[in-house]
C-alpha cells in the first residue's frame, strides 16, 4: 500500500473510531488514560530502548543539543508523562457540558451543549511527550487523533503508539482512536492535509516553516501560531524592582520557547533608571541587547537595533529594547510588530492597565506578570494541545474545552413555526 493509501485508510479508521469515543462516558475514557499510564510505567525499559535508537540516529545526523534534549526519554520523563495522563483523567469532562440555557417566548428551551470535534490531526516535531499529551487530551475531549511526529522521533513514537493502542483496547475503546503515521515522508503530511472528509481539524506544532507549509497545503481548518513575538511594556508608574524581575524571567528562564519576551518597551520617563538597573543583570545572564538610539545613549556599548529586530522571534538570549514616549506608542509598536501571542504591561496605574488589556490584540494579555504564563497548565486548563493565535475557533492555550465545539439542543412540547 502506498503512502497516500495508508494515510487515507488511517483517516477512515479514525473517523469510525471517533464515533465510538464520542459516545463513551467519562469513566471509560478515564479508565483508558489510567491503563495507558500503567503501561508507560511498566514498559519504561522498552520505551527507553526505542528512544535510544532515535538518539543515536540524531547524533549521527548532527541534531543540536536542545533538539536531543527534547527528544530524550528518561525514566523520570516517562513518569512525568504517566503523571500527566492521570492529571488529564482528573479534569472535568467537557463533553455534554451545558454552556448556556434560555427559554424562548414560545416555550422552546434552547441550550448550547459541548460536543467533540471528531478527528484531529496533529503534526509536530521532535518531542515524544507530545504524542502522549495529544492522545490524552483528544481522547478525554471525545475525539480520535492522527499523529504525525518528526522523523527524528520515529522509533519513540512508534513504541508509544503500540502502548497507547493497547491501553485503549484494555478499556474497551478502539485502538484506532489514536494512530501514529508510521512513515516520515512528507507525502504523508500532504495526504493527511487532503483528508477533509475524515479529519476535522489540523493542529501543527513546530517552527514557522512547518506551520506555513501546513497552512499553504491544507484543505482542513488549521489552528496555528506562526511565532511568538512577545513584548513587556514597562510603564512610567511601574514598580521598577517588580519590572526587573518580570523582564528577567520572561527573557532568561527559557529563551527558546514561544512565550519568552523578545522585545522590551520602556516609558521614556523611567527609561534611564530602569535600564541601568535591569540591563546589567540581563547581560550577566548572557543576554545580548539590541537597542533603539535612546537605549544606546543610556547604555553605551549596546548593539544598535535594526528594523528587522522589531518583528524578530529570536528564541535565544537576544533582546530588542525600545524607549517609547508613552503607552500609546507602546501599543502602536505592539500592533505593528506583535504576533497576537502574549503581551505584558508592568504598571501601578489601574486605568492604564485596563486600557492596555482592552486595546492590545493578543491571545493572552497580562498585567504585572511574566509572559511565560501563557501556558495551559499555568492558566489552570490542566494541559494544552498548543497555543492558537488564530481566532476561529480558539484563541490562546488550547485545553480540553478548545478540543470541543457546541451544538444547539432544543426542547419543545409541540410548538410549530407559523411565520
Amino acid at each position: 500500500m502506498d503512502i497516500e493509501a495508508t494515510v487515507e485508510q488511517m483517516a477512515r479508521s479514525a473517523k469510525q473510531a471517533s464515533v465510538i469515543v464520542s459516545r463513551s462516558d467519562t469513566e471509560t475514557k478515564n479508565n483508558a488514560l489510567a491503563a495507558l499510564a500503567r503501561r508507560l510505567e511498566s514498559e519504561a525499559g522498552f520505551l527507553m530502548t526505542e528512544n535510544r535508537k532515535d538518539l543515536d540516529q540524531g547524533k549521527k545526523a548532527g541534531l543540536s543539543k536542545p533538539m536531543l534534549d527534547r527528544l530524550t526519554l528518561t525514566r523520570a520523563a516517562i513518569e512525568d508523562m504517566a503523571r500527566g495522563l492521570r492529571e488529564v483523567a482528573a479534569l472535568d469532562d467537557p463533553v455534554g457540558a451545558v454552556v448556556k440555557t434560555w427559554m424562548r417566548p414560545n416555550g422552546l428551551q434552547v441550550s448550547r451543549v459541548r460536543i467533540p470535534l471528531g478527528v484531529i490531526g496533529i503534526i509536530y516535531e521532535s518531542r515524544p511527550n507530545v504524542t502522549v499529551d495529544a492522545a490524552a487530551l483528544c481522547l478525554k475531549a471525545g475525539n480520535a487523533v492522527i499523529l504525525r511526529g518528526g522523523s527524528e522521533a520515529r522509533n519513540s513514537n512508534g513504541a508509544l503508539a503500540v502502548l497507547i493502542q493497547k491501553g485503549l483496547e484494555e478499556a474497551g475503546l478502539p485502538g484506532d482512536a489514536v494512530q501514529v503515521i508510521p512513515v516520515t515522508d512528507r507525502k504523508a503530511v500532504l495526504a493527511m492535509l487532503q483528508a477533509e472528509e475524515c479529519i476535522d481539524l489540523i493542529v501543527p506544532r513546530g517552527g514557522e516553516g512547518l506551520i506555513r507549509f501546513v497552512v499553504a497545503n491544507s484543505r482542513i481548518p488549521v489552528l496555528k501560531h506562526y511565532k511568538g513575538v512577545c513584548h513587556v511594556y514597562v510603564d512610567a508608574d511601574a514598580d521598577l524592582l517588580m519590572a526587573g524581575e518580570i523582564c528577567f524571567n520572561a527573557k532568561v528562564q527559557r529563551p527558546g520557547v514561544c512565550n519568552a519576551m523578545e522585545t522590551l518597551l520602556v516609558h521614556q520617563d523611567i527609561a534611564a533608571a530602569f535600564l541601568t538597573h535591569a540591563a546589567p543583570r540581563l547581560q550577566k545572564a548572557g543576554v545580548e541587547l539590541r537597542g533603539c538610539p535612546e537605549t544606546c545613549r543610556i547604555l553605551p556599548g549596546v548593539k544598535a537595533a535594526q528594523e528587522e529586530d522589531w518583528p524578530a522571534e529570536y528564541l535565544d538570549l537576544i533582546l530588542a529594547v525600545k524607549v517609547v514616549s508613552d503607552m500609546e506608542a507602546a501599543v502602536d509598536h505592539i500592533t505593528r510588530y506583535g504576533s497576537s501571542h502574549t503581551e505584558t504591561i508592568v504598571t501601578s496605574d489601574y486605568a492604564r492597565a485596563r486600557r492596555f488589556v482592552r486595546e492590545v490584540d493578543a491571545s493572552v494579555v497580562l498585567v504585572n506578570a511574566s509572559t511565560r504564563f501563557n501556558d495551559g497548565g499555568q492558566l489552570g486548563l490542566g494541559a494544552e494541545i498548543g497555543i492558537s493565535t488564530s481566532k476561529l475557533h480558539a484563541f490562546g492555550p488550547m485545553g480540553l474545552e478548545e478540543l470541543t465545539t457546541t451544538k444547539f439542543v432544543v426542547f419543545g412540547d409541540g410548538q410549530i413555526r407559523t411565520t
